[in-house]
């Protein structure tokens, strides 16, 4: 029988959320009031990258800033829900 993977659920306080903006983008300013608040709330660290810093970034999110992350995997893009982002939080 081969072992069962069971991922362990990390506490709020253990996660990061990464913002993916630029300057001057109105959106990605609401985005971050969002991100701080939820992250100030439920314990988690939060990051912002600009998408204009990192040749990477940019091609990958271009087309879809603000883009939020929760460990290093795309959670939304655009608008970002408060209630969805404490969910994927675990609080």
């Amino acid at each position: 029988m081969s072992p069962v993977l069971r991922r362990v659920k990390k506490k709020p306080e253990e996660r990061i959320v990464t913002l993916i903006g630029k300057p001057g983008c109105h959106l990605c300013d609401d985005a971050r009031a969002v991100v701080e608040t939820v992250c100030a709330e439920t314990g988690a660290s939060w990051e912002e990258k600009d998408i204009n810093q990192d040749t990477e970034l940019h091609r990958a999110y271009w087309e879809q800033i603000p883009v939020v992350l929760v460990d290093g995997e795309q959670h939304t893009f655009w608008r970002v829900d408060p209630d969805r982002l404490r969910r994927a939080l675990g609080s």
